[in-house]
């Protein structure tokens, strides 16, 4: 019998030890509970997520894969398919930032490449408590340099992201990462089929750094947590940039790999037991075969380390020797370490003799799933009223306060630390949504990250859909249609029955978003237990989109092109609940955001059929700050004044600092106003006013409350983070 204290180590309760005691009729020794623990824990078993996450709509035209395998997958043409994945790496990062991002990173790419795709870009999507806190500094520099430090050496171009500041993520950040890649033919899927086919583990030797990493992942982070720093996983970007080249070779000179798996959470145990649940067979595993980097390491460190840069391959028997040159010319470990068997068991053999055996159904179909228990706050209604807005007296101080504020400023002193042109496929970055070359095709991507944690803590259905929404948005801004979402879900505890409103709540919001666009979730990753002592992170889902442009000459992007065009605002600008405008005034977020879905749909096919007929110059969402931060980003970009007035029966902070959604601002040529006002004539459109030389000259009813030059816009913009960081 284990005591309480011994359970909680490996963060597991007491009657999930009683039950898988019950299932497997027996006790366990520690080597098998170890690996139960891992399979059970949040990270790998989904235990309190799996039922709410099947609201998600996961098939679609497009779709070659959806969720269940390492990443899903995308059909792009008669030749190319692309895999996208988003996974986090908080908890990691939040003990070890350098490491634990860096980490994030290699484990992504290794997702990607078990679908047998070339990993061609990066995008991440982080939070950070404020930028006065020391500790959020040492974090926020650590998490950078580990995402610049690894992606830079393996050459996958890290093209974009967002990036947000808010207290309750102080001693938790979040660090979520998403990799695409391409693919040509079938995607690999990470299964072991086959009796008497062998497991290969290539790549790197298996130390002591990582084990029980996603136990770890599934408690809350305390002072203690501090002690868990030897779960953190070393990374090595170098031995990672061979296993790619390494698998591609193999993957393109033979078809013996039947099944491809990442070796990540729970390493061997749960990349073994996956491929066999994936395929209906056992595996039985020899631990003294398993390269290892460190003297006298037990049956159970070697099944549950997470060692980096490794992968488990199933390889048709007897055609091994097809496949080992290859990883030995790129200086990796081919070991042969199993096989596949027909009792539908993982058995753990060391030289020799059975150290552990365990039902693979144990491990995966019978991981509890539990119906989580649910209460809306309390105190919900009293943040979503806004009471007693202080009036603003001094708009331009404002507009310039939200601008050089951390959340709505450049992020240049994040992505000049990560190489965006390596592999020269990169065309833009920075502005909403990143474009990509495929090179050979007429057709280039677009692809995006957004997450807005402040809405979902208001109203999570509301917030849910918005975070869809305005993904899709910045994908239809820069001419690409929307095709498919992978996602990360950021909460607190499950067990707070709070925090489970919030998630089920937000998810449903996601789903119904994701449905009424057509846009399906093919994967994903959900990461709970993000609080700490102090602080439980905004409810936060992050989105990450892929949209196809249909060629070079329907790109559109944000930046005020010309002197003269007229500018337009489709949507009602206003709401300024969950504005950043009333955390800046009031020292805390309230109100409740708005959103129309109903628009969102007619907006978004009109937007991109407009841009597709090159009817519009330019085009920018509206979202973080208002219409007057996104007016002056399109000013700062293209490097021209404006010259607006905007008759409104709202007060003037509402106008220009509300973030209600979905709002859009254009640009078209001065003779083309009656054909796009035709075009739009379905959806609210005001034209507002003309591109100019130099100021930004901003009226409301025809009466001027800014007037700024670019120059002071572009200082106060460009100096929001790196002030902090010097």
């Amino acid at each position: 019998m284990r005591t309480k204290e011994e359970l909680q180590r490996i963060s597991m309760t007491l009657e999930e030890y009683q039950l898988a005691k019950s299932i497997l009729g027996r006790e366990p020794n520690d080597l098998e509970l170890g690996m139960i623990a891992v399979m059970w824990s949040e990270h790998c078993g989904y235990k309190h997520s799996k039922k709410t996450l099947k609201l998600f709509p996961t098939t679609g035209p497009h779709v070659l894969q959806g969720p269940g395998e390492n990443a899903g997958v995308i059909k792009l043409d008669e030749e190319l398919a692309l895999a996208m994945k988003m996974e986090s790496h908080n908890h990691p990062s939040a003990i070890e930032p350098y490491q634990g991002a860096a980490t994030g990173v290699g484990g992504i790419v290794r997702d990607i490449l078990a679908m047998g795709a070339r990993p061609i870009a990066l995008l991440d999507s982080l939070r950070f408590g404020l930028l006065d806190n020391s500790k959020t500094r040492y974090l926020f520099s650590g998490v950078v340099s580990g995402i610049a430090g690894y992606g830079n050496c393996i050459g996958v171009p890290t093209i974009g992201g967002e990036l947000a500041f808010e207290k309750p993520y102080t001693e938790n950040p979040l660090v979520n990462v998403m990799c695409v890649g391409l693919l040509k033919g079938k995607p690999k899927s990470g299964k072991a089929v086959g009796i008497g086919n062998s497991l290969v583990l290539v790549g790197a030797s298996t130390g002591r750094d990582g084990i029980h990493g996603a136990t770890f992942a599934s408690l809350e982070l305390t002072s203690e947590s501090i002690e868990r720093r030897p779960a953190v996983q070393a990374g090595d970007p170098f031995m990672e940039k061979l296993l790619i080249e390494a698998i591609l070779e193999a993957l393109e000179k033979s078809d013996a790999i039947i099944g491809i798996q990442d070796m990540g959470a729970a390493g061997i145990t749960s990349s073994s037991v996956e491929m066999a649940s994936r395929g209906g067979v056992g595996v039985e595993i020899d631990v003294t075969m398993v390269p290892q980097r460190e003297k006298g390491m037990t049956p159970e460190e070697i099944m549950l380390s997470e060692s980096q840069e490794r992968m488990l391959l199933c390889i048709e028997k007897g055609r091994e020797e097809e496949i080992r040159p290859i990883f030995e010319k790129w200086g990796l470990n081919f070991a042969i370490i199993g096989h596949v068997i027909e009792e539908r068991v993982v058995r753990v053999k060391e030289k020799g003799k059975i150290v552990g055996e365990l039902p693979i159904d144990l491990l995966t179909e019978k991981v509890p799933a539990y119906d989580l228990i649910t209460k809306e706050p309390e105190r919900l209604k009293e943040i979503q009223i806004i009471e007693n807005i202080p009036k603003v007296e001094d708009y331009e101080g404002v507009l310039l306060r939200l601008l050089g504020s951390p959340n709505c400023s450049s992020s240049s002193w994040v992505y000049q630390q990560y190489d965006h042109m390596v592999e020269t496929n990169t065309v833009s970055i920075g502005t909403g949504a990143s474009i990509l070359r495929v090179k050979g095709k007429p057709y280039l991507l677009g692809i995006t990250t957004d997450g807005e944690g402040r809405y979902c803590y208001l109203d999570p259905y509301i917030g849910g859909m918005m975070v869809v929404a305005e993904s899709a948005r910045n994908l239809i801004c820069v001419g690409a249609e929307p095709l498919a979402i992978t996602d990360c879900l950021n909460f607190g505890n499950p067990e707070d029955p709070e925090v489970a409103w919030y998630f089920v709540e937000t998810v449903k919001g996601m789903s119904e978003c994701a449905r009424r666009l057509n846009i399906p979730v093919i994967g994903g990753n959900v990461s709970f237990y993000n609080e700490s002592e102090n602080y439980t992170v905004y409810p936060t889902p992050i989105v990450g989109m892929v949209g196809k442009i249909e060629n070079i000459e329907t790109i559109c992007t944000p930046e005020f092109k010309k002197e003269g065009d007229t500018i337009y605002i489709l949507g009602e600008p206003g709401n300024l609940g969950g504005s950043l405008l009333i955390e800046e005034l009031l020292g805390e977020v309230k109100g409740k955001p708005s959103f129309n879905i109903e628009l969102e749909v007619k907006l978004e096919d009109l937007l991109l059929k407009a841009i597709r007929s090159r009817l519009i110059n330019s085009a920018q969402d509206v979202s973080r700050g208002g219409l007057g931060v996104a007016l002056a980003e399109c000013s700062i970009w293209g490097n021209l004044g404006v010259d607006i007035n905007i008759e409104t029966g709202k007060i003037p902070e509402e106008v220009l600092f509300g973030e209600a959604q979905p709002v859009v601002i254009i640009t078209v040529d001065s003779d083309r106003e009656k054909e796009i006002e035709q075009f739009f004539k379905d959806i609210p459109i005001k034209k507002v006013g003309k591109v100019i030389r130099n100021n930004f000259t901003v009226k409301i009813n025809g009466n001027e409350i800014i007037n700024l030059d670019i120059e002071t816009l572009k200082k106060e913009w460009s100096s929001g983070i790196e002030r902090w960081m010097k």
